[in-house]
């Protein structure tokens, strides 16, 4: 069976090129004998994998020497708990901006946790934007500044990053790897491997290593930072195939010439689909337009009638994983670094025959 044109928000589509390789390396990887779901995390060859994993992400991003690379288990969903436990010192608050559901959730988990600014809110307009950074009201004594940069389930992103007094933490899970940052701007970058790095069950976290001694005493050993930089993201046992195959994605992601010639190509793809979206006053995307997600792309139609049409007949044509998240409703493409502009090409062109039909 031919594979589809994979829109999925995530588990997302990974390289077929990294897909080959675990293929032809499941059994058997590099004169082991095992797999690499059966080798010890502490032997020389999977000691290697983790260092060039590390390694990878740290020549894509630009990641310095200062700044630790984590692998760990839990997704970004652990990150929202994590990320307060061990940064926000006991009495002090932080400041928290609301975008849309992945930001209301870690601001919800930071609450239970202790004080939180909600610096501002999207909700109002319905998460249709991003805040003007005039607009955003911080706290000078505020432990941290945290922000979601891409939300996947309303289809907004930052374009550009708040100047902060404080050390600025951010959400990349939907558009880590896709566009150039400068990683000096953050003290910590977390992100869900699961849409432009992996498979899912871990997150990557990027932090300045002297951040990690602000943890209180009373966060358990096993969710400080600091206990994971000691050991190399080796306390215990990490989601080996997942190290396993984000090494493989950033050899595939350097062997196209790294996130800046990757940029250039989502780029393309997020223009040509808002192109089709703006045509006509068949589609309407919800967001404005300054703010719009490259990764993922949002729109209505006419009717939700309308919509599950769309959906149904554009999984008959092998174009999957379109429906919206279920708390909005609506058309979702997300076009992550795998997506190729053949697919988003494939996509335009059921757009405009269903237009055509339905229209």
């Amino acid at each position: 069976m031919a594979r589809v044109h994979n829109f999925n928000a995530g588990p997302a589509a990974i390289p077929e090129p990294v897909l080959e390789k675990a293929k032809s390396e499941l059994m058997e990887m590099a004169g082991t004998g095992m797999s690499i779901m059966e080798m010890s995390h502490r032997s020389k060859p999977f000691e290697d994998i983790i260092a060039r994993a590390e390694a990878g992400i740290r020549r894509l991003l630009g990641v310095p020497a200062d700044y630790a690379v984590l692998f760990l288990q839990g997704g970004a969903s652990l990150q929202f708990a994590m990320l307060p436990m061990n940064l926000r010192r006991p009495g002090r608050s932080a400041d928290y901006i609301d975008t849309g559901s992945w930001a209301s959730k870690a601001i919800g988990e930071a609450k239970i946790l202790g004080d939180v600014n909600v610096a501002w809110s999207g909700k109002k307009d319905s998460y249709s934007r991003v805040p003007n950074f005039d607009e955003l009201s911080l706290k000078p004594d505020a432990e941290f500044v945290h922000l979601c940069s891409n939300e996947t389930i309303n289809g907004i992103q930052w374009p550009a990053f708040p100047k902060t007094e404080t050390p600025l933490f951010a959400d990349m899970s939907s558009d880590i790897l896709s566009r150039t940052i400068d990683v000096r701007q953050f003290g910590l970058i977390y992100a869900g491997a699961q849409k432009n790095i992996g498979p899912s069950g871990m997150a990557v976290i990027i932090m300045q290593k002297e951040l990690a001694e602000r943890a209180p005493a009373e966060v358990p050993v096993i969710l400080r930072y600091s206990t994971h930089i000691k050991d190399n993201s080796l306390y215990n046992t990490p989601n080996t195939w997942g190290v396993y195959m984000t090494l493989l994605t950033c050899e595939w992601l350097e062997s196209l010439g790294g996130v800046a010639a990757i940029q250039k190509i989502n780029e393309q793809k997020a223009a040509a689909l808002y192109q089709t979206i703006d045509s006509s006053d068949f589609w309407r995307s919800p967001v404005r337009k300054e703010h719009r997600s490259g990764m993922n792309v949002v729109w209505r139609l006419p009717s939700e009638a309308l919509e599950d049409a769309f959906v149904s007949k554009a999984n008959k044509e092998g174009l999957v994983g379109l429906k919206g998240h279920r708390s909005v409703g609506g058309i979702r493409a997300s076009i992550y670094n795998v997506i190729t502009l053949q697919s988003v090409n494939a996509l335009v062109a059921f757009m405009k025959e269903f237009e055509k039909k339905n229209g």
